[in-house]
């Protein structure tokens, strides 16, 4: 498939800058695969689509604060994005700009308007002459190093105290609230960008769910390099897709295969979800009743997935996908096409541009089913 598939017109305009208040007041594009038809919902309207036995599938995972501001000894400036860790002390960045930097530098840190550093702590005292708080250690192409931490604070910390909310490069407004770009139900910290569906929700419209007999599960999933990156191959399947760390709880296993016994449906929210989800299943018989579960054992519920999913892939567990509308030329675009059709997709895309639906990280929402 040609990557030119994914590409669609999208006025600037219709680019969400600043999250929906409420959470829950986003607008819902409803598209029914089997009859086609397509609906112009409100969000809470979710609910009306929902059946008593259903399994709602949510991506737990918090954004890390991983945008920090590093300064160069001979003073020049440096942005680092937190990815993923590689240790206690070791984790992999993305380093702008990189050209130029060599292995072994050491950075100092430039802390975030606002935030006070702890007094006494190794290169945080202020951002000119401070100790180094960072050395790039390997080049590991892309843009992307492995970063050591060389403060006496765990890497976690350091962020929190002096990092920036990785909001994506497409939204030029502050957030003067940096929890809206977090989802309410977000426990596990270790994303670089927020799990975009979830945004929608807020506790009393999860306590309605509930109440209806939906079972609400978690996993987690801690999105990296590839929320950043478009495919940059004139094939789609060419592209190298990053792993991702994840886990399912035991529970949530079960709770998906008791969805499926008792005739429910999993319903993922957002296209992480979907990727767990799949990468668990894929190879096991007891979601479809195709054979016993996994020869008898559970399939690993953690791990790192690299699962790409594109046009032509065969869903084992997913039978409905909440999610945002996403950037042409994306692997999440590519998994929706895959979930609902490349034609359809792209008649439904460019609906919602004529009936000026928000996009992207901070913008309504669809519901595929």
């Amino acid at each position: 498939m040609l990557t030119s598939e994914l590409d669609y017109n999208l006025p600037p305009e219709l680019i969400a800058q600043h999250p929906v208040v409420p959470r829950d007041h986003s607008r819902l594009l409803v598209y029914h695969r089997g009859s086609r038809k397509v609906e112009h919902r409100q969000l809470p309207d979710l609910l009306t689509f929902l059946n008593p036995g259903d399994a709602l599938v949510y991506n737990d995972s918090r954004v890390l604060r991983a945008r920090v501001h590093a300064l160069k000894p001979t003073g020049g400036k440096v942005e680092l994005l937190f990815l993923r860790r590689h240790g206690v002390r070791l984790w992999e960045a993305l380093v702008k700009p990189s050209a130029r930097l060599k292995e072994g530098v050491e950075l100092g840190l430039e802390p975030a308007a606002g935030k006070p550093l702890g007094a006494g702590v190794p290169g945080m005292e202020s951002p000119a002459g401070a100790a180094p708080c960072f050395q790039l250690k390997q080049n590991l192409g892309e843009g992307r190093w492995l970063v050591a931490n060389l403060t006496g604070l765990k890497t976690e910390e350091l962020l929190e105290r002096a990092g920036e909310m990785p909001l994506p490069p497409y939204i030029h407004q502050r957030l003067e609230e940096p929890e809206r770009y977090q989802t309410v139900y977000a426990r596990h910290t270790g994303s670089a960008a927020a799990p975009t569906a979830g945004l929608h929700f807020t506790p009393e419209l999860i306590a309605r769910i509930s109440a209806m007999g939906v079972s609400l599960l978690p996993l987690t999933l801690h999105i990296g390099l590839d929320t950043f990156r478009p495919i940059g191959e004139d094939e789609l399947e060419i592209h190298d897709i990053h792993s991702e760390q994840y886990s399912m709880p035991p529970q949530t296993y079960e709770g998906v295969l008791g969805a499926r016994r008792r005739g429910g449906r999993i319903i993922a929210v957002g296209t992480t979800a979907v990727r767990v989800l799949e990468t668990v299943f894929q190879n096991d018989g007891s979601i479809s009743g195709e054979n016993s579960r996994s020869g008898g054992k559970t399939p690993s519920l953690e791990g790192e997935t690299r699962l790409y999913i594109t046009p032509g892939y065969r869903f084992r567990a997913v039978d409905a996908l909440l999610t945002n509308f996403h950037l042409p030329r994306s692997t999440l675009l590519a998994l929706v096409m895959a979930f609902a059709g490349v034609p359809e997709m792209r008649r439904l895309y460019a609906g919602a541009v004529r009936e000026r639906y928000r996009f992207f990280s901070f913008g309504d929402a669809m519901l595929l089913l």
